[in-house]
This record gives structure tokens, sequence and C-alpha cells, in this order.
């Protein structure tokens, strides 16, 4: 978990588990379980970014959507500015939703292909019944400059754009509420790297201009390392280490994260980089290994990781790893 003080806590996770029914048979009788996401906690303060990496499947996206409430919980809580996200309903949930949006992965097919640009950024809005209609528009055109797009868009449709200015129409949709907190799902996996480049920059300006915290989920560690305070790290539902990104990057305490960071390419051709493959697949999630769930693709694995599930403990200020290694692993 994180170490964001009391004061400057906006949102915390605590035990977080979202499982999916797995049904076969006739009678679609539920024969299991998959745990895309297996009791996981963090906190994220104000103004802070987190970032939430790892493997594709490993359940970064399922946590997001939970704690938004898009998907449904199993168990466990999420405390927005000290109030459940869970226990709400009807108006207090209308409420909340204005404090916590998102930004999704595809830059169009999160997009309704029918409205237009002034239509989708300026929803939000209308369902809030924030300002008049006119003064709607005026606040549309606003936001469709703050990220970077002219004002003459609002009539124009999402195919007519860009895959990087539909995630600037997705950003400005996401911000119209003036939101705390915005989850960024993936936000640019999708754009090519010089695309990708403008959208962190814009998101970081945004970030400063209105104060917000970001869950950052992606799969591409230099891009967590650039726009990140802080990185948690996912493997099979679970997060194995959690910390500052200096201390993550700088000396990994769990041999997943070291594996992950050993495939980031760099920069300087003439630097080589020892790369660490991981034996086997990921186990299912269905079915995930008893004790640490890396334990059958790790090369350090001895017998009490596959008896016992190794605890998230102190390996310096703000950091803490899940593994019964205590020395370092960054050698």
């Amino acid at each position: 978990m994180g170490n964001a003080s009391d004061n400057n806590r906006l949102l915390e996770v605590v035990e977080l588990k979202t499982y999916f029914p797995v049904k076969k048979g006739l009678f679609s009788r539920v024969q299991g379980y998959v745990r895309a996401v297996d009791g996981i906690s963090f906190t994220i303060g104000r103004k802070e970014t987190l970032g939430l990496v790892g493997e594709s499947g490993c359940g970064k996206t399922t946590a997001g959507r939970t704690i938004l409430r898009l998907l449904k919980p199993s168990a466990g809580d999420v405390l927005f500015e000290g109030q459940s996200v869970f226990m709400l309903d009807g108006k207090q949930l209308r409420q909340m939703r204005r404090n916590m949006q998102i930004v999704f992965q595809d830059p169009f097919g999160s997009l309704n292909p029918r409205m237009t640009v002034g239509g989708i950024v300026g929803e939000p809005l209308a369902v809030h019944g924030v300002a008049t209609r006119k003064k709607r528009k005026e606040m549309v055109k606003e936001l469709l400059e703050k990220v970077g797009l002219s004002a003459e868009a609002v009539n124009r449709y999402p195919h007519e754009f860009s895959g990087g200015q539909r995630q600037r129409i997705g950003i400005a949709r996401a911000i119209a509420l003036k939101p705390k907190f915005v989850v960024c799902d993936e936000a640019v996996s999708a754009l090519d790297v010089s695309i990708q480049a403008q959208i962190i920059n814009l998101l970081q300006e945004l970030q400063e201009d209105f104060g917000l915290s970001y869950l950052f989920i992606a799969h591409d560690l230099s891009v967590i390392q650039h726009v990140s305070d802080r990185v948690a790290v996912m493997y099979l539902g679970k997060i194995v280490e959690i910390g500052s990104a200096e201390c993550i990057y700088d000396n990994p305490q769990h041999p997943y994260t070291v594996a992950l960071l050993s495939a980031v390419p760099v920069a300087d051709p003439k630097t080589k980089r020892k790369r660490v493959i991981l034996p086997g697949d990921v186990p299912s999630p269905v079915n995930p290994p008893a004790g640490c769930r890396f334990h059958t693709r790790c090369k350090y694995a001895m017998d009490i990781c596959r008896a016992e599930e190794p605890p998230l403990t102190d390996r310096g200020p703000d950091h803490k790893a899940a593994c019964f290694l205590e020395k370092g692993l960054s050698s």
C-alpha cells in the first residue's frame, strides 16, 4: 500500500476483489471463478499519479473499472475522500461520478460515431445539468481548445479525426465535469509513439491545471516511468510490488519486476541489458498456483514460495514487495 498521508489521501483501495463466474453445461452452472482482481490494496494522493503495470490479463483494466463501479466488486472496498464508493446509490452515486472519470484505451470505440464532437464532450454537462444550453456550448469549445483542438470541431464527427485527435476528444469529455480523479486505461497504447508523447504531455498539463489524480494503467514501463509518482506492479490479480517510481526502476525487489524492466528498450545502442526470459506461460486466473503466484516462473522459487503466499513487506521508504527473498534483485 502507498504512504499517502491521511490529509493528502484522495483514494484508498482496500482488499479489492473482482471475480467472474465460469459457467458450463446445459444449465449454465458455475464451475469456478476467474479471479481477475484478487485482493489488492493501495492509496492515491491528491495530484498524484499511480502507474499500474503488468502483462496483459493480469487484471489492471478490471481493477480500474471496478474502482469506478463500472464493474461489480466481489469483495473489498474503495474509499473516495473517506467515503465508500460501493455503498452509494442514486443521487450520491451520481454526485460521485462527477469526481471520478475514465479515459478509455480505444479512442474510436469509446466515442459514439453518430454524435458530433460537441455532443460527445457536452453530454456529461447535460446529464448533470451543468449551466444553460448556451453556456454549455461555450464550455465545450473551451474544453476542446484546452486539449489542443479547434473550437470549430464541435460540429464534426469522430471519424473525421486521427487517433490522437480522437483521444483528445475523449480526454475533453473526461475533464468536462472537473473531476478530481481520472483512470487512464491504456490511454496511449493504441497511438503512435510521437503521438503518445503529445498525449502524455497533455495529461500532465491538465493534472497541473486541474489538480487531477491519475490511475495510469499501461503495460509499457517506459511510459509508466515518465508519468508516475509511484508504481504498482500486478501479476495474476495480485500486486507484487509497489513504491515510488525511483525505487521500482532503480532497485526492484521482486523477480517479476526485474523481468519486466529487462524488456524495456535502452535508448543507447551501445548499452547492453541482460534480458530476463520468463519460462512458461501465465497460469490460469481460474486456478492460480498455491503460495506465491509467480513461483511457477521464478528461478528463485523456494519450498516456502510453493506453500505460502508472501505478504507485501517493507523494502525501504514507500517501497513494498511480496517476495520471500530478502536481498535486492537489481544486481
